[in-house]
C-alpha cells in the first residue's frame, strides 16, 4: 500500500474516531509532505511510554489531529509492530510554560483497534479521563491561584480582581460556562467570568450550579483570600485533589 493510501485510510479512520468521541472533535490530516508539520507535532505528543518507544523506532511520517471545541487535541498515528489497528496520544498545549508539565504525570497513550467505534470507547474511557485531568492540573500549575477541577466538579477561584477563574475537566462543563458569560483564554484553557457587575456575575454563578447538577457535574467555590462571594452563600469546600504521582516534565 503507498503512502496516499495509508493517508487516505487515517484519514477516514480519524474523521470516524471524531465523530464518536464524547464532545465536539474536528479531524486534521498530516500527509507524509507535511514535514515541518510532523516535527511539531511528535514535540507536543504527551507519552513517555508506548507512542514514544514507537517514535524512537519509527519517526512520524503522517497523522491526524483531533481537536475539541476547548482546544484539547489527540493525535492518530500507524502502527509499526506487525499488528492492525493505530495509537492514539494526547497532545500537549502549546503555550504552557515547562513549569507547568512539573509532577504531571503525562496521560500516555494507548494502542487501538481498526474499529473507529469500538476505539472512540477505548479512548473515552482510558486516554480521555487521563488526559482531562492532565490538562487541568498544568492549566492549574500555569495560573496561580486557579484551583483544579475535577471531571464530576468544577472548581471556581474568586480572584483579587473580582472575577471568577475556573479549569474545568472537558468541554461539557465549558459550554455551560460560556454560555453563562465565562470567557475562555485560549492560550491557557482558563475560563474567566468578569466581575465588573456584581449582580450579573452573582446570578451567573447561581444559575450555573444546577445547569452542571443536571449533567451530573458539582461546583465550588474558592476563596484564595477571606471574602464573600457578591451575592452567593460561600460553597462546602472539598477536598484537595490527592496528588499525582509523574514524571520530572513532559515527554519533548
Amino acid at each position: 500500500m503507498d503512502d496516499h493510501d495509508t493517508s487516505e485510510q487515517l484519514a477516514s479512520y480519524a474523521d470516524l474516531l471524531a465523530g464518536e468521541l464524547p464532545g465536539t472533535w474536528t479531524s486534521t490530516c498530516h500527509p507524509p509532505e507535511d514535514k515541518d508539520d510532523h516535527a511539531e507535532l511528535t514535540d507536543r505528543i504527551w507519552d513517555l511510554d508506548l507512542v514514544a518507544a514507537s517514535l524512537a523506532t519509527n519517526p512520524l511520517r503522517q497523522a491526524a489531529v483531533l481537536t475539541r471545541t476547548d482546544g484539547a487535541q489527540l493525535t492518530v498515528l500507524d502502527r509499526y509492530d506487525g499488528h492492525d489497528g493505530f495509537l492514539v496520544a494526547a497532545l500537549a498545549p502549546r503555550a504552557l510554560p515547562d513549569e507547568a508539565y512539573r509532577t504531571v504525570r503525562e496521560p500516555d497513550g494507548i494502542a487501538v483497534t481498526d474499529d473507529p467505534f469500538v476505539s472512540a470507547e477505548q479512548v473515552a474511557s482510558d486516554l480521555l479521563v487521563r488526559y482531562d485531568t492532565a490538562l487541568a492540573q498544568t492549566r492549574h500549575r500555569a495560573v496561580g491561584g486557579v484551583h483544579p477541577s475535577q471531571p464530576d466538579r468544577v472548581v471556581m477561584t474568586w480572584q483579587p480582581d473580582g472575577s471568577v477563574a475556573t479549569a474545568p475537566v472537558g468541554d461539557t462543563a465549558g459550554a455551560v460556562l460560556v454560555a453563562n458569560g465565562f470567557v475562555q483564554d485560549q492560550q491557557t484553557g482558563i475560563y474567566r467570568l468578569s466581575g465588573d457587575d456584581t449582580a450579573a456575575q452573582a446570578r451567573a454563578v447561581r444559575e450555573i450550579g444546577p445547569q452542571l447538577d443536571a449533567l451530573g457535574i458539582g461546583i465550588s467555590l474558592r476563596h484564595p483570600t477571606p471574602r464573600t462571594a457578591p451575592g452567593t452563600a460561600p460553597a462546602t469546600t472539598p477536598p484537595s485533589p490527592a496528588g499525582t504521582p509523574g514524571q520530572a516534565s513532559r515527554a519533548r
